[in-house]
């Protein structure tokens, strides 16, 4: 399981120029699922997320978590995460999850971070061809896998 987490003030996510989702202050989570990924992957990354130290503490150190100071988390889905340019110009997906088993697992780590981390979370729509729209506070991005290859 991969994501981009990045840290905004404001994140929102449009289909069909219809409005889904919003967020204020928090992570907007692009989230890719691999073919291989089960149940530990999900536990591992919804751990990570919820407790990533990448809000400014009193001091202006990147020391608190979206937890810690009452943020929102959106949750999008993106398999072109798991996109391999390394030959040629377009990339192949091969090592993405087919959809059910991608929806299956995205699914699970939105209602994990809601009900094991008690966060406040919003998704966009799976499968669907999304305008994602934010401002970077920072800016502060990470990449995260949850097997751990960066």
């Amino acid at each position: 399981m991969r994501a981009v987490v990045q840290r905004v003030t404001e994140a929102r996510v449009m289909v069909n120029s219809r409005p889904v989702s919003s967020i204020g202050r928090g992570l907007l989570v692009l989230l890719g699922v691999g073919h291989d990924d089960d149940e530990s992957d999900v536990a591992w990354m919804a751990k990570k997320i919820a407790n990533l130290r990448i809000f400014d503490d009193d001091e202006g150190k990147m020391n608190r978590s979206v937890m810690d100071v009452g943020g929102d988390v959106l949750v999008v889905s993106q398999f072109t995460l798991y996109g391999d340019a390394r030959k040629g110009n377009r990339p192949s997906f091969t090592d993405a999850a087919p959809p059910e088993h991608g929806e299956a697992l995205y699914s699970m780590l939105v209602n994990r971070l809601r009900e094991q981390y008690a966060l406040k979370v919003r998704t966009g729509e799976f499968g669907a061809r999304m305008v994602v729209e934010l401002k970077n506070d920072g800016p502060v991005t990470i990449l995260l896998d949850s097997k751990k290859i960066f």
